[in-house]
């Protein structure tokens, strides 16, 4: 067995130029393992009974952020081999930190909100939260006010940013909360809701990604869950959780853009193995099958609750993409790439109800705005509403990128799709941004024939 280090070491930055077009492609790849169900292993694990047992995990910037955090509150976590994990679980409300213990959650909102739910109502906790400069720029005010209501509280009092300090509930009570379409914020609730006094009920009226109870399902005296027009969660505090087992599919987020490149490029085509196909993380594959897409998904099979399979994906001509607000909360990562896709569709696309992407880990809004601008694409963003003037496929040799540095991993991954693509010279600035989701993410793309130069 290999004993990690206590601290696991972020990336070195490096800046990216892309300037080439990538040729045609036909492959059969595999990606990056889930991010969502990766974290959520981890701090479930670490608040479980006995030990558990995760593998494949995604070993990127955001899980060693979630690792670290965990040892610094008492939990023990072996790596057994690449990939492999065993988490010493605690039980519930055992996580343990000395007074001004700081805790840094590096990009990962993720982290932050759910690690939060657990620790503001595991007693005893007063302790200094901090992240990245991107992170640290995220409002948490929502999250907040719900641990608030669980009876922690977090000074300064009336700011919303990190760093903050966190003191713990001494008297956790239930609460009843009405989900918005945040599953981070849903995931804190219920996490909190496990080790608080009495019954905490969630009432969900647009269902949002759901790996948090899909892994707490089998605790049938912690969690019941009724399915009808709207999900209502009841989580029961202050029982036990099984150790839990967990195979980790690979990430559909991650897959999204290998598959974007191939919907784009003629004559290519991928086949992307093992891939997780949450009904609520594909909306993305099911918003451009609605508008032409060519993309299949084979061979599916349901494991630990997750379903998982391949995705097939042919180039195809996609009409413009129309997208109501229906379709953000099952695909909001993919946003920017989906922006990217019309960009590079002729006719106007148009996207609603996307006011959180403001609110990432940059305002993807404004962000690939400016990148459209630099190569002569036009878009409009007003009402809550962005309008994008697609050109079709066009060559921009004669035109130049540069993308500074916003700690926006699915920004500088959907650049560097649009800069592959239509020869722009592009400049990515601080691209190891990009190892917090997907570290292999160059490795595919050069075995895809991506041309870049890396610059440290």
């Amino acid at each position: 067995m290999v004993h990690n280090s206590h601290n696991i070491m972020a990336s070195k930055s490096f800046n990216l130029f892309v300037k080439k077009k990538i040729q045609p492609f036909e492959k059969k790849i595999e990606v990056d393992s889930d991010k969502s169900i990766s974290i959520r292993s981890f701090l479930i694990g670490s608040i479980s009974q006995n030990i558990s047992s995760v593998k494949n995990v995604l070993e990127s910037d955001d899980v060693f952020s979630t690792i670290n955090c965990l040892r610094k509150l008492g939990v023990k976590i072996i790596k057994e081999k690449q990939k492999n994990y065993l988490i010493f679980g605690k039980g519930l409300g055992s996580l343990i930190a000395k007074k001004g213990t700081k805790l840094n959650f590096g990009n990962s909102g993720t982290l932050a909100r759910l690690l939060i739910g657990i620790l503001s109502t595991t007693p005893g906790i007063d302790i200094k939260l901090s992240g990245d400069h991107s992170l640290n720029k995220r409002d948490m005010k929502k999250l907040i006010i719900l641990m608030t209501n669980f009876g922690a509280f977090f000074l300064p009092k009336n700011k919303f940013r990190f760093p903050l300090k966190l003191v713990s509930s001494e008297m956790p009570i239930g609460t009843k909360y009405e989900a918005g379409v945040s599953a981070q914020l849903k995931s804190a609730v219920i996490l909190a809701g496990l080790n608080a006094y009495g019954n905490t009920e969630i009432i969900e009226r647009e269902k949002s990604r759901d790996h948090t109870e899909n892994m707490l399902l089998k605790n049938i005296n912690c969690i019941k869950i009724k399915n009808g027009k709207k999900k209502i969660i009841n989580v029961y505090g202050k029982k036990y959780l099984n150790p839990l087992t967990i195979q980790v599919p690979g990430d559909p987020s991650s897959a999204a853009f290998f598959s974007a490149l191939t919907l784009l490029k003629t004559k290519s085509s991928i086949k992307i193995s093992n891939v997780g196909l949450n009904n609520t993380r594909i909306g993305f594959y099911r918003l451009l099958k609605k508008h032409g897409a060519k993309i299949k998904f084979e061979n599916v099979k349901i494991i630990n609750n997750e379903p998982r399979g391949n995705i097939v994906v042919k180039n195809s001509n996609i009409k413009p993409i129309k997208a109501s607000k229906d379709y953000y909360v099952n695909s909001t990562d993919e946003y920017p790439i989906l922006f990217t896709i019309a960009a590079l569709t002729k006719g106007i696309s148009i996207f609603k109800g996307i006011e959180d992407l403001a609110n990432k880990e940059s305002n993807r809004i404004s962000e690939m705005q400016k990148i459209f601008k630099q190569i002569g694409i036009k878009s409009l963003y007003k009402k809550n509403e962005l309008k994008i003037f697609g050109k079709g496929m066009i060559d921009a040799y004669n035109k130049k990128i540069i993308v500074s540095n916003l700690g926006d991993h699915r920004i500088a991954m959907s650049s560097f799709i649009l800069a592959i693509l239509t020869g722009a010279k592009t400049k990515i600035k601080n691209f190891e941004t990009v190892n917090t989701s997907s570290p292999s993410f160059l490795k595919i793309m050069k075995s895809l024939g991506a041309k870049f130069e890396i610059y440290r």
